[in-house]
């Protein structure tokens, strides 16, 4: 009788998405109310049990994540304040879901502003992935380190996950990347205020935020490269940036 009633909770829940979809949007005509009316559902489904389809209703949080975060309009009205709930119930169902802690990690510490809430959640990948699992798994230390560094200042933090993901990274098709987390938590043990280390890891968060259309961070990124020294050229209608050799290198201003 319980496991009746769950599926059918969680069919409400299914429904309640689908009916949105063949009305006009609510999230054009009352963004608030439509945040309401989302973070209700969201509390619901994080309460319901998954029946054995974890990965499933993970994957279908997931994409309801991308039709929010993909409406840049309705965003700049009311925020990301929902973002740590989608997480929150993805990665307490699918924490492997490696390709998920990108989009974690720019919605919510670069976008909402809550670094501690998104490494908290990066943790629980950290601790169910391994290289065996996916050759990707190294991603979420290197996430996890950027934050630490660039928005916690944790930087014995910061030096840790570099370390680990150096470990990870190894022997998978990612390997060429082990000398740069290597070299960055050597840097940081001996200047935690090194600006060639703060520099790449900026120019690392640009081209993540590119990845995911994320514009403002984007914006936020090439500010704090350019107020390193950085210089931006393009190259093939991209965005190259340079450090150049004359730079500072001692504190951060």
């Amino acid at each position: 009788m319980g496991g009746a009633i769950a599926i059918a909770s969680l069919t409400g829940v299914i429904f309640m998405q689908r009916s949105q979809l063949t009305r006009p949007s609510l999230w054009s005509s009352d963004p608030k109310q439509a945040e309401q009316q989302e973070a209700v559902k969201l509390r619901l489904l994080k309460q319901l049990p998954a029946f054995g389809f974890d990965n499933l209703v993970a994957d279908w949080t997931f994409l309801n994540f991308l039709q929010y975060y993909g409406d840049n309009e309705v965003r700049a009205k009311t925020g990301y304040a929902l973002s740590p709930q989608y997480f929150d119930i993805i990665t307490h169902l699918d924490p492997r879901f490696v390709d998920v802690y990108l989009f974690l990690s720019g919605s919510i510490s670069y976008q909402l502003g809550e670094p501690k809430v998104a490494v908290t959640l990066m943790d629980r990948g950290t601790a169910a992935l391994s290289p065996q699992i996916t050759p990707k798994a190294f991603q979420v230390w290197r996430f996890k380190g950027l934050d630490q560094l660039l928005l916690l200042g944790n930087v014995p933090g910061s030096i840790h996950s570099h370390e680990m993901a150096a470990q990870w990274v190894q022997g998978t098709p990612y390997q060429a990347l082990t000398p740069l987390f290597e070299q960055t938590a050597v840097f940081l043990r001996r200047d935690p205020n090194s600006v060639p280390v703060r520099f790449q890891a900026w120019t690392s968060i640009y081209y993540q935020a590119a990845a995911v259309s994320d514009r403002t961070t984007q914006a936020r990124a090439k500010q704090e490269i350019l107020s390193l020294g950085g210089q931006m050229s393009l190259k093939d209608g991209q965005a190259v940036f340079a450090l150049p050799e004359h730079a500072p290198s001692g504190q951060r201003k």
